[in-house]
């Protein structure tokens, strides 16, 4: 019997970057005779993966990594995928020592379109990870993202009346709408809304909440993980997003959406991928700030914050009567 070949994908973080590189899995796997696919990447996004049918072994670190090289020089690869392209990851294509494919960051690219202006690359970061695999013949199925959503999930709240998802999170402070935006659309909006987001966000989605003539708010902040946010994002029946890993699983899942862009700009790559029910609105200055959005060359905290809020709700409802 002949030994499958063995392939190691690399990828560590965050999450929304780890859903982008669920066309590359399913691809590979569907498009491959005879291979055992291994993931990589860390213990804390685990959940992102352990449903994912396409992949055989998640293989997880969390602390040692250079214990963790030893397990997987155990395994004895074929060949490693990179799509991660850090220095992290090269150490594990040098201690493995085995063929390998990387992903190119493009970062000069990003630089010219940052600091000029200047947009040389119109390709999705999900499309540049296929380029990697060009000499594979791995091909691009174009069905988009996959995230596999359990339907069991026990939240307390009624997920069969429809509902408006809005992740009003963010890496940085800088990337989310403020509360007068939010609380703005609230009000115009006879609609029950739930709010996702981080710890972190708790209090700003408390505040909107006292504030707001819709007493059909609810703060889901912080109180449940990541895989639960998917679920109500799921049944849901339009989200709304600040440019964060939750705009992925949207989708992924083919919803109606809307998402807002500041400090980034979708341009940088990580726009709504084939999801052709997805809206995209951004601050007029249409030069990104920043890479990550960690820094805002407009205001002191962040230009998605000067997006009319009365474009915001136009919008919602214009999508919604659809």
């Amino acid at each position: 019997m002949n030994r499958k070949t063995k392939i190691l994908i690399v990828r560590f973080s965050s999450i929304g970057d780890i859903i982008l590189t669920t066309p590359i899995i399913r691809c590979i796997k569907l498009q491959s005779k005879n291979v055992d696919l291994h993931y990589l990447t860390k213990l804390k996004y685990k959940d992102i993966l352990s449903q994912n049918p396409y992949i055989d072994k998640c293989q997880y670190f969390d602390n040692n990594f250079l214990r963790f090289l030893k397990i997987l020089k155990e395994e004895k690869y074929d060949l490693i995928i990179d799509l991660h392209n850090s220095l992290r990851s090269k150490m594990v294509r040098l201690a493995l020592a085995t063929k390998n494919f990387v992903y190119n960051k493009e970062n000069f690219k990003k630089f010219m379109l940052l600091n000029l202006g200047l947009n040389l690359s119109k390709l999705h970061t999900v499309d540049r990870y296929f380029l990697a695999l060009k000499d594979l013949q791995i091909k691009n199925d174009n069905k988009g993202l996959d995230v596999f959503i359990d339907d069991n999930y026990n939240v307390s709240f009624n997920t069969s009346q429809k509902y408006i998802s809005w992740c009003i999170g963010g890496s940085y402070e800088n990337k989310k709408l403020s509360d007068k935006q939010i609380l703005y659309v609230c009000d115009k909006l006879n609609f029950p809304i739930v709010f996702l987001g981080g710890s972190q966000e708790s209090d700003l989605a408390e505040k909107i909440i006292s504030k707001s003539s819709n007493n059909q708010l609810y703060n889901f902040c912080g109180k449940i993980d990541f895989s639960e946010s998917s679920y109500l994002v799921k049944k849901s029946s339009l989200l709304l997003t600040n440019d964060t890993s939750i705009l992925h699983v949207g989708s992924a899942l083919k919803l109606p959406m809307i998402s807002f862009w500041g400090c980034t700009k979708p341009e940088l790559g990580f726009r709504s991928y084939l999801n052709p029910k997805s809206y995209d609105i951004c601050s007029e200055n249409r030069r990104p700030c920043s890479k990550h959005g960690n820094k805002c060359k407009v205001s002191d905290n962040g230009c998605v914050k000067t997006i009319n809020p009365e474009i915001i709700y136009n919008k919602v409802n214009r999508v919604l009567i659809k």
